[in-house]
């Protein structure tokens, strides 16, 4: 997608679901816990890192009964819209993972980070239930390094060499597709 075309969506995005998060917002804080935004560093497209926006579902260390909630629909990730009308991310690409992950490619795997970090990509989708994955692991910190990033990294490969707009929407198309399965 060009840059218009996300500016334009996510601001229309934001307005459009600005309302119903905030009934939601207020609904979950009176009778759970009080949603917070926050913010935290992400690498970004060409290795810089950015505040990603997010809202907090965890407390203590620990998810919450509503974070679990916020997580499974991805309602957690809807303050990213902000992310893509700032113009740290885009709609699709690569997930934007914590430092010590994408900023150390070597070679030809450096090619992710051409890419800005996006909402959603064909990772996201394949990996949506990456923490209940981990939790299986008897190393989850390993598993993840030796399995599963390697794995996103040739994914996101692809779409470097892929990228398009038709192709854009097909993805999200799959990632809305997931949500409701």
């Amino acid at each position: 997608m060009n840059r218009l075309s996300e500016v334009l969506i996510s601001f229309i995005s934001i307005l459009l679901i600005s309302i119903p998060l905030l009934f939601l917002t207020i609904y979950i804080s009176l009778l759970y816990e009080p949603l917070r935004l926050f913010t935290q560093m992400r690498i970004g497209q060409y290795g810089k890192p950015f505040a990603i926006y997010k809202l907090q579902t965890m407390k203590n260390g620990k998810v919450t009964k509503t974070g679990k909630i916020l997580r499974r629909t991805k309602i957690d990730e809807l303050p990213q819209l902000i992310n893509i009308l700032k113009g740290d991310m885009s709609f699709v690409g690569p997930r934007p993972d914590l430092p010590g992950y994408y900023d150390i490619l070597t070679g030809d795997n450096r090619k992710v980070l051409q890419l800005k970090p996006g909402l959603t990509s064909l990772a996201a989708i394949k990996y949506r239930n990456e923490e209940k994955l981990l939790l299986r692991q008897l190393d989850p910190l390993r598993y993840n390094d030796e399995v599963i990033f390697p794995d996103k990294v040739k994914m996101n490969l692809e779409y470097v060499e892929k990228r398009g707009f038709i192709y854009d929407i097909k993805i999200i198309l799959l990632t809305f597709k997931s949500l409701f399965k």
